[in-house]
């Protein structure tokens, strides 16, 4: 970019601060500062979409979007796909096929079908997501792939070994390969700085994965930065109407979301439940999310009929309308210990104006100010947490309105999902050359 082009989206983007103060004040949250070399340090300028278009004698790039399944893809990175598309990229989808992916191609009609097995540890299998993944790179000119989840992390890395196309990866979280030292850490640790060295860029979702991979040099210096989480859409989830009269007496509702694993605090979420409804025998608790296959990290179907029996607990299964349920819920609850990026399902909540319940553990901490818009409960500690949603239900209609309308605001201030797409499209928008050959490797 020319001197004059410096100036010229310098301008823009003050401009664009001074009409958009709330994304300024995301912006020094997240330690960014405008300045007219934006492209000497890192991401530091955000800029809205309407200032990627239209840039004459510039090209879009074919850009690849890698995750572990469809589902994902439609639910987490729909308006990314879409931003990138007004911006005049091409965009192709890459991941495993399942009841989501009729409409992920209806949003992005370049869908590559690529075999990831979610758990599954088969060599064999998990070759031929590596090898799929390198012809789908190949046959479509890939210049730029955006990674997610860690296996679309690690195998998009191995396949791109020795082909000329950026790699830009998202680490979400890290789950439970580093809740607890031990072989099974150090050889994702080998894995990840083997990998990850390949990357031109890598975006964290909080500050202590940031800090932790940096310390154990498992990226390179100066080629990372921190997102507000994946960010939430505000638009799709605000504040619904007020509950009428009748509603405002009826008793507290509890909702967790998530997968049914124990590290994210099901268990503790049941154990607390059962300690309120000593005194408050008519708070409803309830669980959304789907039940994994069966193993030592998933909570049993038949663990939860049991809970479901004994009247602790209700079970609403899985859905694609997260809104409608965090709508009909007074508070949500993750009481997680799993080393998470920053919690969809909180943002989502506090977003629509909910307070939530959450442990002190990493990304769960970032999402709640504490006393403000909901409480922190130490993680694996059942009493604290029960001792944390009692503290919740004493508080009165308006008190619990306003804790949810500050969370609203943080999210407002924090979280948009805008800050995170202005920033993957700043960061694409550094490697647009002029012109480009549209030649396709050979398989």
């Amino acid at each position: 970019m020319t001197g004059s082009g410096h100036l010229q989206r310098h301008a823009s983007i003050q401009a664009y601060f001074s009409a958009h103060r709330s994304q300024r004040t995301s912006l020094h949250y997240l330690g960014y500062r405008p300045c007219s070399a934006l492209c000497d340090e890192g991401v530091r300028g955000m800029v809205d979409s309407s200032l990627m278009q239209g840039r004459p004698g510039t090209a879009g790039l074919n850009v690849a979007v890698v995750a572990n399944s469809s589902w994902y893809v439609l639910n987490f990175r729909a308006n990314l796909i879409r931003s990138l598309q007004a911006a005049g990229h091409r965009v192709v989808t890459m991941a495993s096929d399942d009841a989501h992916t009729s409409r992920l191609t209806s949003l992005a009609p370049e869908h590559c079908s690529i075999p990831f097995s979610g758990t599954g540890t088969n060599p064999l299998r998990e070759a031929r997501a590596v090898f799929a993944l390198r012809r789908a790179f190949k046959r479509n000119g890939i210049d730029v792939v955006l990674s997610y989840t860690p296996k679309g992390n690690v195998y998009s890395a191995i396949a791109l070994a020795g082909m000329p196309a950026r790699l830009v990866v998202n680490v979400s979280g890290l789950g439970r390969a580093f809740a607890s030292n031990g072989l099974l850490r150090a050889t994702v640790e080998l894995l990840y700085r083997r990998t990850f060295s390949r990357a031109q860029w890598v975006f964290f979702q909080n500050d202590e994965d940031r800090r932790y991979f940096v310390e154990r040099k498992l990226v390179k210096a100066n080629s990372h930065s921190r997102l507000p989480g994946s960010g939430v859409d505000l638009a799709r989830f605000s504040p619904r109407s007020a509950r009428n009269d009748r509603d405002v007496e009826r008793p507290v509702h509890f909702l967790l979301v998530s997968r049914m694993l124990w590290a994210k605090g099901i268990g503790e979420f049941v154990g607390a439940a059962r300690l309120v409804r000593h005194s408050r025998p008519d708070v409803v608790f309830r669980l959304l999310g789907s039940i994994d296959a069966p193993s030592a990290s998933a909570v049993p179907k038949s663990t939860i009929e049991q809970w479901q029996a004994e009247g602790c607990v209700e079970y609403l299964g899985s859905t694609d309308d997260v809104a409608a349920c965090l709508s009909d819920a007074d508070c949500v609850v993750l009481p997680s210990t799993y080393r998470e990026g920053v919690p969809r399902c909180l943002l989502e909540a506090a977003a629509m104006a909910k307070p939530i319940i959450t442990t002190d553990s990493v990304g769960c901490r970032d999402t709640v100010d504490e006393g403000a818009s909901g409480y922190i409960c130490r993680p694996k500690d059942t009493v604290h947490l029960a001792d944390r949603m009692l503290q919740f239900i004493a508080l009165s209609h308006g008190e619990r309105e306003r804790m949810g309308q500050l969370g609203r605001q943080k999210m407002e201030r924090q979280f948009d999902e805008r800050i995170v797409i202005n920033m993957y499209l700043d960061l694409l928008d550094r490697w647009r050359p002029p012109t480009m050959d549209r030649r396709v490797l050979p398989e």
